[in-house]
């Protein structure tokens, strides 16, 4: 007869869960510890104390980091590359499409060549000098309007040159994001993926599912068209409401990720790009892959490709803002 080993060992009685269980508990602890202010309550309590700086890594215990993008719109665009060197901020590389600010062929007009001069400010994706990047996409929940309650209103294209100036990490730019009120543009609603150096990588959203549109920060390896904060009442194949859409998309991404996880290389996020892009769709503003582009958030370079053309990419090296075809 077989003996119940359990009975043998003198174990400890705790309220503690077998399980984890962190997708459903870590956004409730993030919820509690910004009711809480913890951030500034531990800046207040630390103010005037020595700084230093932590190094984890050579620089990431797995390798470089990348963050890879495709910017899906059914209306073909120009891209243009947009490096900025602002005098009080950080350098950066960023990617704008010239047909939001109507500026398709710039060089056929001085209206659309004075349109293009705005391009920095209109960028969809892009990484500062700092190693942060960040990209925004579409959901399909009304447009975010929220109220100021004292603080100054920032546009959904404003937070890419925001972020791209002044964050030196994926912290810096959701301290900096929470201190604007959000006025999604274009009729529209987004949310923000953004990383860093350090492989911090997480995504800004404005919960549909709360009347005042709080600002919530999940931290995902990925995103496509749908809240990552609601990815429990997402189906792949189809519409799931003001939750959105693209967890085939999604998923086909966290499979690369998953396999190759420890070892993987910029191919890699190339081919997570691959499986995840678009043919055209004219009923679906977010088919027809324009760019894909990969950002190395180590090396300071990005490369990118246009419409589906994988094998024809350009460099840009954000140090020295050099751009080759490779």
């Amino acid at each position: 007869m077989s003996q119940d080993y359990n009975a043998t060992i003198n174990l400890p009685k705790t309220d503690f869960p077998m399980r984890a269980g962190l997708p459903k508990r870590e956004p409730e602890m993030l919820k509690r510890w910004e009711a809480m202010d913890l951030y500034h309550e531990l800046l207040k309590k630390n103010e005037g104390k020595p700084r230093f700086s932590l190094h984890d890594g050579p620089p990431f215990s797995n390798g470089d980091i990348h963050m890879g993008r495709n910017y899906d719109f059914k209306d073909d665009t120009s891209a243009m590359l947009v490096y900025c060197t602002p005098k009080c901020g950080y350098k950066s590389v960023a990617l704008a499409a010239l047909n939001n600010i109507s500026a398709n062929t710039p060089d056929a007009s001085t209206k659309q060549k004075l349109s293009a001069l705005t391009a920095p400010f209109v960028c969809l994706d892009g990484m500062n000098e700092k190693g942060v990047s960040i990209a925004v996409l579409t959901l399909d929940s009304e447009p975010t309007r929220q109220k100021t309650e004292g603080r100054p209103t920032i546009a959904t294209s404003l937070v890419i040159r925001l972020v791209l100036d002044r964050a030196d990490s994926t912290e810096a730019a959701v301290n900096l994001i929470r201190g604007y009120a959000m006025l999604a543009t274009s009729g529209r609603d987004y949310h923000f993926f953004i990383t860093d150096a350090s492989g911090d990588s997480r995504v800004v959203e404005y919960d549909c599912d709360s009347s005042d549109r709080a600002m919530t920060v999940t931290r995902v390896e990925a995103t496509t068209n749908f809240y990552a904060m609601h990815e429990d009442r997402v189906l792949p194949h189809q519409r799931n409401g003001r939750y959105g859409h693209g967890r085939e998309r999604y998923d086909s991404v966290m499979d690369v990720i998953e396999r190759t996880r420890g070892s993987a290389t910029p191919e890699d996020a190339w081919e997570a790009l691959r499986v995840s892009s678009q043919l055209p769709d004219p009923e679906d503003i977010t088919s027809n892959t324009q760019w894909s582009i990969v950002y190395s958030n180590t090396d300071l370079a990005a490369k990118a490709s246009i419409r589906l053309h994988w094998e024809d990419r350009f460099g840009c090296d954000l140090r020295t803002g050099d751009v080759s075809k490779l």
